[in-house]
């Protein structure tokens, strides 16, 4: 039996301790921003340890520190692991049908906070990372292990900061195992764009309201009204990127339905803050609206500031003014990067079924290692439901199969025969 074979056939047979290991991350409360994350930084680091993996702590703040390691050579292809091990907060317990920090293992699923987003990942990752160390087997490369600590609010003490500090730099391919379901390898995402809007009015008593003064307000609704129209605002694609929308329109229709599909190929806007006036008996002389916008692939930002002025044009009103903060840029991996290939080819086999590399319509890590000019991918274990609500769980048998197709994919890239 070769090596890549023998270590494929590890996964299957250890497979009870990457479940325990699941189990372990989960019964460790990590919520961000409500709780603490030394405590799960420091089962990282110890499993790494008991692994035989060397490790370092590194961190800008050190609530939110990060854990890198590595093995393997400096020479050859050079792969990035990255997971997060902060969760969103559980909630209202009461929302729960089981304790949302058991990792429980009920009728084939580990449940609690994090199992999908995205504990079940980062343990995918150290399992196979234990595994390839206890075999001894001579990698033609080597693997960089980010776990961060801040993921799930601002971020910026993560994955934004390692690589701006030059701690992903030398990376050939990212894989990073945020939550995607068996049959979705996720390839790129849109950009972000924030647009403020602000009227502003004429102050006056409110009991004359109707007759005098200028209501910002009201001056701010006539704009929002309207706000629909952004979507109308098309992404631009290149040939090559044809297949990887094809199976994002595919993926987004059957997820939102026939409408939906304008989630990936066009700009969509979401209202949502908006403030303004005083006290209740004053004609507000002031309101602002903020909305969130995602970038589809290949928008200029002219068009984008054309479609606004037409926008607040077509409201009829005066007194509004726009301000545009580009957050992100949209940002891919070719279809055919050898990540990509390797995990595509790899999954439809250990699954038998279809599986598609696709362009999200949200936003995650991503998007710093490719602004790097490095090959990443997304592809992780999910019950894509409980994500961010209750009773989040995630199945066994996508845990494992997920940490198969991991192996398989490091013994491609690093010339495991």
């Amino acid at each position: 039996m070769s090596m890549k074979e023998t270590l494929h056939q590890q996964v299957i047979e250890r497979q009870q301790e990457l479940v325990q290991l699941v189990s372990g991350l989960l019964r460790i409360p990590s919520e961000n921003p409500d709780g603490e994350q030394l405590t799960v930084i420091r089962f990282v680091e110890d499993y790494l340890k008991a692994s035989g993996i060397s490790y370092e702590r590194v961190a800008v703040n050190p609530d939110h520190p990060c854990v890198l390691a590595k093995m393997g050579s400096d020479e050859g292809f050079s792969i990035i692991l990255n997971g997060h091990v902060d969760v969103v907060p559980a909630g209202n317990r009461s929302g729960w049908k089981f304790d949302p920090f058991c990792g429980d293992v009920v009728d084939g699923k580990i449940r609690g906070r994090g199992a999908s987003d995205m504990k079940a990942g980062v343990a995918g990752l150290l399992f196979t990372m234990r595994l390839l160390q206890q075999s001894g087997a001579k990698l033609g490369g080597n693997i960089r292990l980010h776990i961060v600590s801040d993921e799930e609010t601002t971020g910026i003490y993560g994955t934004s900061w390692l690589c701006a500090n030059g701690y992903a730099d030398g990376g050939d391919a990212c894989l990073v195992a945020e939550p995607t379901s068996f049959d979705n390898i996720e390839i790129g995402q849109k950009g972000i764009c924030h647009l403020k809007l602000i009227a502003r009015g004429i102050p006056a008593h409110g009991s004359i309201g109707n007759y005098v003064g200028d209501n910002a307000i009201i001056k701010l609704a006539k704009v929002l009204i309207h706000i629909d129209d952004l979507t109308k605002v098309p992404g631009h694609f290149e040939a090559s990127q044809a297949k990887a929308l094809e199976n994002s329109l595919y993926i987004a229709k059957q997820a939102l339905g026939e409408r939906g599909q304008n989630a990936i190929d066009h700009l969509t806007a979401n209202v949502g803050l908006i403030s303004g006036g005083t006290k209740i008996n004053m004609v507000p002389d002031y309101c602002e609206a903020v909305v969130d916008m995602r970038l589809p692939i290949g928008i200029k930002k002219e068009e984008i500031q054309a479609a606004v002025e037409e926008l607040i044009a077509k409201s009829g009103v005066e007194g509004v003014e726009a301000e545009l903060a580009f957050k992100a840029e949209a940002n891919h991996t070719d279809y055919d990067a050898a990540i990509v290939k390797a995990v595509h080819g790899h999954a439809e086999k250990i699954w038998n079924a279809t599986v598609r590399p696709a362009y999200q319509w949200a936003s995650s890590d991503a998007k710093y290692y490719r602004e790097l000019g490095i090959p990443t991918i997304q592809f992780g274990p999910a019950n894509l439901a409980g994500i961010h609500g209750y009773n989040e769980d995630v199945d066994v048998e996508d845990v494992v199969h997920s940490a198969e197709i991991y192996m398989l994919t490091f013994c491609d890239l690093l010339g495991i025969e």
